[in-house]
């Protein structure tokens, strides 16, 4: 009787062999399985809220289906209802670990419809700010490129200098993460003290802090073997996909917006553009690192630059975009007139229509605008690089293992302010 209960527990297509018990196992049981996975939206290695839809054999990945759009927010069309010095605020959400980037290249663009000439201490004090501002975006992504592959303490070595980076924002325009930082033919005040000697402070401080972060990792065997050969893009399937920054230049093409078609003074600085060959993690953090210490020496021959002019001048001849002192709104009729045209957003731009770019965190960003004359843009559009290149994401991990799609899209550096505008 008890063999009879235990006979009647095994499968149907079980068979008795010398006392041995064999399963026979049907033909879908015996067919490839896969497992469908969400990466996100509100997955933490997504480092903003965007989904993957995976399809894995183990770990393996098959397959993947991106969706964005979670966090979009409508700039483009908000900024047609607002007054042009009221853009500049938006442009903040876009890349917001380098804000003030995304501020001076509105500006730019505005200056370049309007036709204002910016003087030369105008464009040094703006390479300044952007150059800080790409090291605080680099220093972002890299540092957390290691905290994906487990390596927390370089992430912890260099965070407190973003801060340093923060503060000087903050002595010059008072704020810290979403910047707003300068106005139309230049910055709202000129560089107070402080700003200058926590600038002083950052520099002398900076290069041995860095230097350690990247003993940590550089040559860490452990780092090297998770990021070399994970999601490598070729020079050629870069292009195809029109990507830029950083992730085009570790694929080993040597364009940059600052070079190839120079602002702000940028043809006065003597800077290299660091490449790589494979275009994988490890070459996108390695282009990342050796961007930084260009930005360093940039900002070093900006201050020099500075010092033989005038220290006072901080803002182009522009008095319909600028507010003038307060002393002399209360006793001049025309500072008056400028005060309440500039706070009411009464000031008409030029008929025209304009695309200029700038040497983003992430690539070029660009701001195609079109002006019919009025107080507000007509059309205005956003060239966020992070929407670009996140394209190519499913094509680079595709083959790959789980774990290398997680520090494949860290190295890619997706914000995901940048990515739904």
């Amino acid at each position: 009787m008890a063999d009879n209960n235990i006979k009647s527990m095994l499968p149907e297509t079980s068979e008795t062999t010398n006392g041995r018990h064999h399963i026979k196992l049907s033909e879908d049981s015996l067919a490839k399985q896969t497992t469908t996975l969400n990466l996100g939206p509100t997955h933490p290695a997504t480092h903003g809220v965007f989904q993957n839809i995976l399809e894995v054999d183990g770990e393996r990945i098959l397959r993947t289906d991106p969706t964005i759009g979670y966090i979009h927010r409508a700039f483009e069309k908000i900024a047609e209802r607002r007054p042009y010095y009221q853009v500049t605020p938006l442009t903040d959400r876009l890349n917001y670990c380098s804000a003030a980037i995304n501020n001076i290249g509105w500006h730019l663009t505005v200056e370049k419809l309007v036709g204002i000439q910016t003087p030369k201490r105008v464009d040094y004090l703006r390479v300044i700010i952007m150059e800080l501002a790409r090291i605080a975006d680099h220093l972002v992504c890299n540092s957390v490129i290691g905290v994906d592959t487990g390596a927390l303490t370089g992430f912890t070595y260099v965070f407190q200098y973003r801060e340093k980076i923060y503060d000087i924002w903050e002595e010059v325009c008072g704020s810290r993460l979403t910047t707003n930082i300068g106005r139309f033919g230049g910055f709202e005040r000129n560089f107070n003290q402080a700003a200058w000697d926590k600038l002083d402070d950052f520099m002398r401080t900076f290069p041995r802090a860095f230097e350690e972060f990247q003993i940590l990792l550089d040559r860490n065997r452990i780092f090297m073997e998770r990021c070399m050969g994970a999601g490598p893009i070729t020079a050629e399937k870069a292009l195809s996909y029109s990507v830029t920054g950083p992730n085009l230049r570790a694929a080993g093409v040597d364009y940059d917006v600052r070079v190839a078609n120079p602002y702000s003074s940028y043809e006065d600085f003597d800077f290299k553009i660091p490449v790589g060959t494979t275009g994988d993690v490890y070459d996108r953090y390695m282009v990342r690192n050796t961007e930084i210490w260009e930005s360093y020496s940039i900002i070093q021959q900006a201050i020099e630059k500075i010092k033989d002019l005038d220290p006072s001048i901080y803002h182009a001849d522009v008095p319909e975009f600028y507010l003038p002192e307060k002393k002399d709104v209360y006793t001049k009729m025309e500072s008056l007139i400028y005060h309440f045209k500039i706070v009411m957003g009464e000031t008409n731009i030029l008929p025209g229509e304009v695309y200029h770019a700038v040497e983003g965190g992430n690539g070029e960003l660009g701001y195609y605008l079109i002006s019919d004359g009025g107080r507000s843009p007509y059309r205005l559009h956003f060239r966020r690089p992070c929407f670009i290149y996140y394209q190519i994401y499913p094509e680079i991990i595709k083959g790959g293992l789980l774990s290398d799609a997680v520090v494949t899209l860290s190295s890619l550096n997706v914000i995901a302010g940048e990515l739904d505008a």
